[in-house]
């Protein structure tokens, strides 16, 4: 009998034994979600029902073992697309409440509840669709094998589709567990680890099954990423459920041990997630779009080891002054600061792969995101360090300071590598002769850049304001400043953020459109982009060295 036969069978088992654990709920938000999964697991069990007796092109599909399972690929291309106008959307109208407080709608589209649904939206639903996407794309290419165990690529991207939203509904109800980072639920958690395992599993095998015998860098850096993801989240999330019918759960840590497995959680998020794997994603892509060997192979290596080794250890300069023991602190300020080095080698080694090839960047936009994005992670890379010393850290910490440059990464660097990707691919996944318009990509290139420097100066400037305004005493030793002061100084900055949230996200809107219209197979008729005015004079190359020109001769 079909296989498929016993996995639909097990799929309406388990929908069931959801149902009636959702009858059974203790609270209200583990009632919803274990419907969800119910939902989920009826869906799933449906698609597969609807497989039964397909052995003939199951049989046509085992043919082309040789050819790129993209199929997966592309679903994470539109959901990469989807939750980023999401994320954006929902950061703009946060960014609004502060700026117009009588927008927060109680009680669950208030500040408080939005707040960690938009960080989640961008940066595991945005990014992490974009990370799975093009990790999958990059390790069948550059190993020259197809994906391991389709079947478990397929679980990985749907069972995260479902942990997102879970996680957004549990934001929304107000049910987390109410630490630094908002973390979803105890069996969110859980079912996070799941699927996060059979990620490792289909890319290590892929790995193992190569035709390459050289594994490219950027397969080492998406590893990297998701291995340490995987031992992060294991940590930061242990904690015992006060019952298996409820939401509610106690986590293993407290105090400062709870604050410094926080920050070492956080810090290394940003660090793996956000800087690793997007690594991976600009080692492969830049030279792809650029049509240039990496730079120096060497340095990609010394940058790889020296970022793993170092980042592990920076994350206690996020308690500078608190009741961490001094020695900690001080240990991560260190590794901040030496963390300075092996990012600017990566920077460099990205930017220098356009040698002979800067013209590029007059020419295609998509080059013109990539370089913007190596130029935005050298800046993010030179001010978090400094930001970790300590008497930088006085004025910066608990400040708009800090918002500025978490965005000005976030947007600049992780935004426009991922805009950068999404365009190189999606002609690519569908078969199209090319985007549909090159010049909307450099509308929303820079609408986008427009946006990102209103953002990241108004909170620069908002920042220092803030730090300076609290740290103003009178001849009395009393403050000079009220709470109530401040906040009223950083009204017009706030809404110079709202302002340049607004442009980011027409820029992303203006994606959307692009793609669409490219998975459709349209062309817009537009004059090319490489029709820019040359001036000879000026992209003269410069002459040979004496001893070249002599062997020439």
């Amino acid at each position: 009998m079909d296989d498929t036969v016993f996995r639909a069978g097990g799929l309406t088992l388990l929908a069931f034994v959801c149902l009636g654990a959702s009858a059974m709920a203790v609270d209200g938000a583990f009632a919803v979600h274990m419907g969800i999964f119910a939902i989920a697991a009826l869906i799933a069990a449906w698609v597969s029902i609807g497989r039964i007796g397909s052995e003939e092109k199951r049989a046509v599909a085992d043919k082309r073992r040789d050819v790129y399972y993209d199929e997966v690929i592309r679903w994470g291309t539109i959901a990469t697309v989807f939750w980023g106008v999401v994320g954006f959307l929902v950061g703009v109208f946060i960014a609004a409440q502060l700026t117009f407080p009588w927008l927060n709608l109680e009680p669950y589209l208030n500040f408080g509840r939005l707040r960690p649904l938009h960080t989640s939206a961008v940066i595991f639903a945005f990014g992490g669709n974009a990370l799975i996407a093009t990790s999958f794309y990059i390790v069948q290419r550059t190993c020259r094998a197809t994906l391991f165990l389709p079947g478990l690529a397929r679980f990985v991207f749907w069972g995260y589709q479902l942990f997102i939203v879970l996680a957004a509904t549990g934001y929304l109800m107000g049910v987390t567990e109410g630490r630094e980072y908002a973390e979803p639920e105890w069996y969110v958690d859980i079912w996070l680890t799941i699927v996060w395992v059979a990620y490792l599993v289909v890319f290590a095998g892929t790995l193992f099954r190569r035709a390459e015998p050289h594994i490219y860098v950027a397969n080492w850096f998406y590893l990297a990423f998701i291995i340490t993801i995987a031992m992060l989240h294991l940590v930061n999330n242990l904690s015992m459920p006060v019952s298996l019918l409820g939401s509610k759960s106690y986590a293993a840590f407290s105090g400062v041990q709870d604050a410094l497995t926080q920050w070492w959680y956080g810090h290394n998020a940003v660090g793996f997630f956000l800087t690793a794997g997007f690594l991976g994603m600009m080692y492969y892509f830049v030279p792809k779009q650029a049509e240039r060997p990496v730079y120096s192979y060497r340095l990609s290596i010394v940058h790889f080891w020296s970022l793993i080794f170092l980042y592990i250890w920076a994350g206690p300069h996020h308690l500078h002054y608190t009741a961490l023991p001094d020695w900690a602190q001080t240990l991560g300020m260190v590794f901040s600061v030496m963390l300075w080095m092996p990012s600017w080698g990566g920077m460099i080694n990205g930017l220098m792969t356009l040698n002979g090839a800067w013209d590029k960047i007059r020419t295609d936009p998509i080059i013109r995101m990539m370089v913007f994005a190596l130029a935005f992670y050298g800046m993010s890379t030179f001010e978090g360090p400094m930001m970790s010393i300590k008497e930088v850290n006085s004025l910066s910490h608990y400040t708009n300071w800090t918002i500025g440059h978490v965005h000005s990464g976030a947007l600049g660097w992780n935004g426009m590598i991922t805009f950068g990707a999404i365009y190189y691919m999606v002609p690519r996944l569908w078969g199209r002769q090319r985007l549909y318009s090159l010049r909307m990509v450099n509308w929303h290139f820079w609408l986008s850049t427009l946006g990102i420097v209103l953002y990241a100066a108004s909170m620069w400037v908002a920042g220092i304001t803030q730090g300076l305004m609290w740290r103003e005493y009178g001849d009395n030793g009393y403050l000079v400043y009220s709470f109530v002061e401040v906040v009223a100084a950083l009204h017009p900055y706030y809404l110079i953020r709202w302002a340049g949230g607004l442009l980011y996200l027409g820029g992303a809107l203006v994606m959307v459109w692009n793609v669409w219209m490219t998975i459709a197979g349209k062309l817009r008729d537009e004059a090319p982009l490489t029709d820019a005015a040359f001036d000879p004079a000026k992209d003269r190359p410069l002459p040979a060295p004496a001893a070249n020109v002599a062997a020439a001769e």
